[in-house]
């Protein structure tokens, strides 16, 4: 009804005209399947995020987490290390005590000190220092938090931890 009759199109363009009107129409009906799909994942997100609370899991951070006289954390390299030290701090932030931790390969590393002489529950924290030669490398500490609760945003999951606070589900490094 919208074509010239003065100027009628061909068989080759009314046939065109109608493959986009139709792959038009099939874009639409993906981007709903694939909404109806993203809503699911968020879903089954939840449910396995649910499973993790109660459970301890690895973040970015610097606190050390002292259980039963031993403190425990972990760091990531992200190139060969030739040497590696760990400082711990007490919570005025004065080095207590180093760890050497001598040459490591890059990524994750957990490490245990000895805590003696430390008030349980008092915010004790490390820094990691790594070197290759005289070059720095890059080391991310990695605290030991508990889940406490997760919940849903319209986005992902998000975990709420017992010292870091709320943290996406994507900042979770491992585990425990």
């Amino acid at each position: 009804k919208n074509q010239d009759p003065l100027s009628p199109l061909d068989n080759a363009q009314v046939t065109s005209q109608m493959a986009q009107i139709s792959t038009v129409n099939g874009v639409e009906k993906l981007n709903t399947t694939v909404a109806g799909l993203n809503a699911q994942f968020v879903q089954m997100q939840a449910l396995q995020g649910a499973s993790l609370v109660g459970h301890d899991v690895s973040v970015p951070g610097d606190r050390l987490k002292i259980r039963e006289g031993t403190g425990e954390a972990s760091f990531e390299l992200a190139a060969t290390a030739g040497r590696v030290k760990v400082e711990v701090l007490s919570p005025a932030g004065q080095v207590v005590d180093t760890v050497e931790m001598g040459a490591m390969n890059p990524g994750t590393h957990e490490f245990r000190w000895a805590a003696k002489n430390v008030v349980e529950g008092a915010d004790y924290r490390f820094r990691v220092t790594a070197t290759q030669g005289t070059q720095p490398v890059t080391a991310t500490p990695l605290m030991n938090d508990k889940v406490e609760s997760v919940s849903t945003t319209g986005t992902g999951l998000q975990l709420h931890l017992e010292n870091s606070g709320s943290v996406s589900y994507s900042a979770i490094r491992s585990f425990r």
